[in-house]
């Protein structure tokens, strides 16, 4: 079971008007598995086509940025980007953020191997609150690293607040380094959130396991389905879980009756225009910012500088 404040949290959503779950929920350790498999989907081009931009234009970043940086990469997940990263820029210290603990874990073990000179330091938190980092990383040129465009899954003003608490990590001679998927043919965006082989469709149904050891709760992963959808009045996808039936999810000291058809909102994905995202920036409190693009411009990395 989860903390008091946590199992309040979820209950409070999944009772919501419009029922929702925090995506943070996806990344156990099963869900983490599960994102790692959707990277490697073919219809899924957002990792690909962000490494292909890195290899083409790498040498030009790493001469922006410089070696020996300390990097700070928030969602870590596999710390697979950060390796490449690593490779390119030489960076003094490492700091991995992820939700996930057992998988950051691992991942940083992973890290410390192929580079056994670098200072590897793994921090658990949630990206929505306080970000702390240990007292003795470097305070001078920080890159803070956040790519796979994990900035759309926050509504704008949420992503507006994240990206000043990313500010806030810097001083003023370090620099944000961060991917965002750009808006793109509807029928690209919603394959890639609704591939064949149903990967996407099992990681949005694990949320309900991990409700199910977090809340206490019963839910029948038989009786939902995956549903995603790109909302073009709002510009992001939107993932679903929908009740095939009527059914009723009970947790310690509650319960909700759904009809059938009846969504759980688990997911939104921002797609950005170039220029709408550099003005969310300089929001942020970010002045100066480069960015590089793939030729079909389906995906855009910002190297932004307060």
């Amino acid at each position: 079971m989860a903390s008091v404040g946590l199992v309040a949290e979820i209950a409070a959503g999944l009772c919501a008007a419009q029922a929702n779950v925090s995506p943070k929920y996806f990344y156990d350790a099963a869900g983490s598995a599960l994102f790692e498999r959707i990277t490697r989907l073919p219809e899924y081009y957002l990792t690909r086509t962000e490494a292909k931009i890195i290899e083409t234009h790498g040498e030009e970043m790493a001469r922006q940025i410089g070696p020996g940086a300390t990097v700070i990469e928030l969602g870590a997940g596999n710390c697979e980007k950060a390796r490449a990263l690593c490779a390119m820029i030489r960076p003094r210290c490492f700091v991995a953020i992820d939700i996930s603990a057992d998988f950051l874990h691992q991942a940083v073990d992973g890290l410390r191997d192929a580079f056994p000179s670098l200072d590897v330091r793994p921090v658990v938190a949630d990206l929505l609150g306080e970000i702390v980092l240990p007292g003795d990383v470097p305070s001078a040129r920080r890159l803070v690293f956040y790519p796979g465009s994990s900035i759309g899954n926050f509504d704008p003003e949420v992503a507006l607040a994240l990206l000043g608490r990313m500010r806030g990590l810097l001083g003023n001679d370090g620099a944000l380094l961060i991917g965002v998927d750009l808006v793109k043919d509807e029928a690209v965006l919603e394959a890639a959130y609704n591939d064949a082989a149903g990967v996407t469709a099992a990681f949005n149904l694990n949320v309900l396991q991990h409700l199910n050891r977090l809340l206490g709760a019963d839910f029948d992963l038989t009786q939902w389905q995956h549903r995603a959808f790109f909302n073009r009045q709002k510009s992001r996808i939107e993932m679903h879980l929908e009740a095939l039936h009527e059914t009723r999810v009970a947790w310690p000291n509650g319960f909700r009756n759904f009809r059938r058809g009846e969504h759980i909102h688990t997911e939104n994905s921002y797609k950005y225009r170039i220029d709408d995202f550099a003005g969310l920036l300089g929001r942020a409190g970010f002045s100066n910012s480069l960015r590089w693009t793939d030729p079909e411009q389906w995906f855009a990395i910002f190297l932004a500088r307060p």
